[in-house]
């Protein structure tokens, strides 16, 4: 017999939707034949067989939401085999209504390791971040007890649910023995009548999204640093550029160079390349810039690896290739995950300038506005000048505030004149 497990499609996932079984039971099935499709926050990914033989059992029916990793999804039988006791079900969410079929990159349905999580121990006198699985905060939460107080078991000191429970066993913690923490308040209770409005339900990409920017905002002491950037000399650069690559086919835009000069830069600062863990701050090799991209329903960050190491026509073919495949939920994890900096442009919706949220593991993120005509000084006159705010958000853990100025003291130039970047 082969036990078929919940595969972890990226290192920090613990659970996703089963969205549909492409067998049935009694299926004869052969290694490499796509069995079912698995949804993550991010992606609808395909399970391939690793084994040969009848699919005796399904535990887990299509549709069902919140299976952890590593979790028993259905039962294989070798020919020739007898087969045992049926398997009992896990227990997950009821199933919803069934996902629809999307293409995506193809994975083997082999037991996956355990989701690795770069954590400290969780009881932290010293204000650091405590970690725990979502199911273990949520449990805490409404038991009124303050995680500081649990120690975890889990990888490197993780909470998991197992320790919270066995805190709510002891009693009380310190926290708990004042008041009970805020539960949120309905839309009635706010004073919103109900039938006033439609309520679409959560999928997986926004609760993760409402999770972890809450974690962000929440356990990230950050601030901005805003700059102001002329970019005629830059507008005219690009429209060279582009009339040298009209024969190709490729277009620079402005978020393109903005790009490469963010890499640039960081190469220049290595200090503001850079991610807090508990152990230390870790200095990256390479300019892995993260690109905020609009999809339904939400966003996701492609990843433009080595971004120094590119030119601008390199970065301009691989960003539209990355775009395209974010918003059809086509990109694979290794293409969306990780990065070292990010970069978010809503210049081209007009917005004059704006402060992002962190996106850990990452030590900045950098918000583009719009460029427009603004009135400025030049030699004791006032001339009028094409303008472009740029607010960094630094991770103060890591970017203090004399790193990130000196990272845009660098960065700014190259975009004045975007000719020092040969240099």
């Amino acid at each position: 017999m082969t036990d078929i497990l919940m595969p972890a499609l990226s290192p920090t996932m613990e659970e996703g939707t089963l969205a549909k079984w492409l067998v049935k039971e009694g299926d004869v099935v052969k290694a490499g034949d796509v069995i079912a499709e698995i949804e993550t926050d991010k992606a609808t990914m395909e399970v391939e067989a690793v084994d040969e033989g009848v699919l005796t059992q399904i535990v887990v029916p299509g549709g069902t939401e919140g299976v952890k990793v590593n979790a028993l999804i259905a039962v294989l039988k070798a020919d020739g085999e007898e087969l045992s006791a049926p398997k009992a079900a896990p227990a997950a969410e009821a199933p919803t209504s069934e996902a629809p079929k999307a293409e995506a990159p193809k994975i083997e349905a082999k037991p996956a390791e355990a989701p690795k999580v770069a954590a400290a121990p969780a009881a932290k006198a010293d204000g650091s971040r405590i970690f725990a699985s979502p199911l273990a905060r949520r449990i805490a939460e409404q038991a009124g007890l303050d995680l500081k107080a649990v120690a975890g078991s889990g990888p490197h000191g993780r909470i998991i649910k197992a320790d919270v429970e066995a805190a709510k066993a002891k009693g009380p913690t310190a926290a708990a023995a004042g008041a009970p923490p805020a539960q949120a308040k309905s839309l009635a209770q706010l004073g919103i009548p109900d039938g006033s409005y439609d309520l679409v339900p959560l999928d997986g990409m926004r609760k993760t999204i409402a999770r972890r920017l809450t974690e962000s905002a929440r356990d990230i002491p950050h601030f901005p640093l805003n700059i102001d950037i002329e970019i005629d000399a830059l507008l005219a650069a690009r429209g060279r550029i582009n009339k040298m690559l009209e024969k190709t086919g490729v277009k620079v835009s402005v978020n393109d160079i903005v790009i490469k000069a963010a890499a640039m830069a960081l190469k220049q600062v290595p200090e503001a390349n850079a991610s807090f863990t508990p152990e230390g701050i870790a200095l990256h090799h390479h300019a892995d810039v993260a690109v905020a991209v609009a999809i339904d329903g939400g966003l996701i960050t492609p990843i433009i690896r080595k971004a120094e190491l590119k030119t601008l026509s390199q970065i301009a073919v691989e960003m539209k290739d990355l775009a395209e495949r974010a918003r059809n939920k086509k990109l694979k994890p290794e293409e969306f995950q990780g990065g070292t900096f990010s970069v978010s442009n809503l210049g081209m919706f007009g917005i004059k300038s704006f402060s992002s949220i962190i996106n850990e593991p990452h030590g900045a993120i950098m918000s583009v506005g719009a460029g427009e005509q603004r009135p400025v000084v030049k030699n004791g006159q006032l001339a009028v000048a094409t303008v472009m705010t740029v607010t960094l958000t630094c991770d103060h853990r890591v970017v203090d505030g004399a790193v990130g100025a000196k990272f845009l003291s660098v960065f700014k130039p190259m975009l004045e004149d975007p000719a020092t970047m040969l240099a």
